[in-house]
């Protein structure tokens, strides 16, 4: 060969390129397969996503916007990233007259952080729903002696919080609050809260303080498109998203943004919205740098998805789902934040039994339920949580349905009891939690067993995606 004798090699599969790195994939794909997904977060993307994110569209750089590359050679990634901002419009409903997308963020994290430095700036104020009571990192979290999220270090954040009463967010608060705050933005968003959001009041509480008003919609954004969430687009400037919890694509991020007439002023001249070119130099050249093609091309057939009436059926499975699996909890003595869930997802307090988020997430992840361990108000640390978040898009992208989640909430009471168990008969540590679970004989067995039976109900059900990868 011209160079030398070397082997060219760039076709090569990764199982003969990259053995280890390939069995490593091939145990995620397995567990994936054999475990029950509660995590809220997740889900599983089609075929076709995958086929998109695993494409020569990676390969490619083009800084800017189309028609305005810093690169040559973008005429094709042109076509990809305004197909995929045309169909993310035609999936809400949105007019291209008064509504922009950039379809360029990372993540639903730099997607928040790119709207707050083009409409709030260095050391501006903004208000989200404060974190152990069902908020998001990025909505500017911080404790009583450290700034936690970037949000929190460069600008000025003020958290609104749930009334303990009913476990649902306190707009009277917020709206007192804000009016001593003073914010220039109020992020209408959530990470851990079962209930839906009042987009009118939220607006409402903006406008009384000049605000504007941003809703960060990544956990429901799939329960929006099918019409069974409340749209933040009737209320909101700015409306951002990830892409791969209910919406089920690639892990990607957008930022919607209102454009046209803004209004109409008293001498007849109208006054347009100025959100556009702020947002997309936030995104480029102020936070990143060249966007991640593959994943715009997976958005964009993740989006055309979105946009059928099986999708729509899809989200309504979540749904029910999650109603089901949230009496079956209630049933069973379990006490959720705030009674209940409208959406896909389960807050579940355990501290009145005495167990936290922590012991049961790891008691459970021994069996093949994997939950994440979460906040609950009134909670002083992340690491020692006093709840646990389930839900429901992943295992209904299984074809799971409501008598299977029955079974779901069965293994999850099983693991409860276990960690439980395991809490009263060792030493008060975590390290001593997780000596006991893996050292000790009897739990073991009873561990191994419960396993086999989370393992052999799992792999009933078909899994999206490819047969083996």
């Amino acid at each position: 060969m011209a160079g030398g004798d070397t082997e060219w090699s760039l076709q090569n599969d990764i199982s003969v390129d990259d053995p280890e790195m390939h069995q490593l994939i091939q145990e995620e794909k397995e567990r994936q397969r054999k475990c029950l997904e509660l995590i809220a977060s997740e889900n599983f993307a089609s075929k076709s996503v995958l086929q998109a994110l695993g494409s020569c569209l990676n390969n490619k750089y083009s800084e800017g916007q189309p028609g305005q590359r810093y690169y040559g050679g973008n005429e094709v990634i042109d076509k990809v990233e305004l197909l995929c901002k045309k169909r993310a419009l035609e999936a809400y409903g949105l007019s291209p007259e008064e509504w922009g997308v950039n379809v360029q963020p990372h993540s639903g994290s730099p997607a928040n952080f790119a709207v707050y430095t083009a409409l709030v700036g260095p050391h501006g104020r903004i208000m989200g729903l404060h974190l152990p009571e069902g908020g998001h990192l990025s909505h500017g979290f911080m404790t009583s002696n450290k700034k936690i999220s970037a949000t929190s270090m460069f600008f000025e954040s003020f958290p609104y919080k749930l009334d303990p009463a009913t476990g649902q967010i306190d707009y009277n608060k917020l709206a007192e609050n804000a009016q001593l705050f003073l914010p220039k933005l109020i992020v209408a968003g959530i990470s851990c809260y079962s209930r839906n959001l009042d987009y009118k009041r939220f607006r409402q509480i903006a406008d009384e303080n000049g605000a504007y008003l941003v809703a960060d919609m990544a956990h429901v954004s799939g329960l929006v498109v099918a019409g069974l969430a409340p749209s933040p687009f009737e209320y909101c400037h700015v409306v951002t998203t990830t892409t791969h919890k209910t919406l089920r694509g690639p892990r990607s991020g957008m930022i919607f943004f209102k454009k046209g007439v803004k209004k109409i002023l008293p001498n007849g001249e109208k006054e347009m919205y100025d959100l556009e070119q702020k947002i997309n130099e936030a995104v480029f050249p102020g936070l990143q740098g060249g966007p991640h093609n593959h994943q715009i091309a997976a958005v964009a057939v993740a989006m055309k998805q979105a946009n059928t009436l099986q999708f729509k059926q899809y989200q309504q499975q979540v749904i029910a789902n999650a109603q089901v699996m949230a009496k079956a909890l209630l049933d069973k003595g379990y006490i959720l934040v705030s009674g209940g869930t409208d959406n896909h997802l389960c807050w579940v307090d355990l501290r009145p039994l005495k167990i936290d988020g922590a012991r049961a997430e790891k008691v459970l992840e021994e069996i093949g339920v994997a939950v994440n361990k979460n906040t609950c108000p009134g909670d002083k640390s992340a690491l020692k949580p006093g709840g646990i978040r389930l839900g429901t898009p992943a295992l209904t992208s299984r074809n799971f349905k409501e008598n299977d989640f029955l079974r779901v909430v069965e293994f999850i009471d099983q693991g409860i009891k276990l960690a439980i168990e395991i809490q009263a008969s060792c030493g008060p540590t975590l390290k001593d939690f997780k000596t006991k679970l893996i050292e000790d004989s009897e739990i073991k067995a009873k561990v191994g067993a419960l396993k086999k039976q989370v393992e052999e109900f799992a792999l009933t059900f078909p899994m999206p995606g490819y047969d083996a990868w």
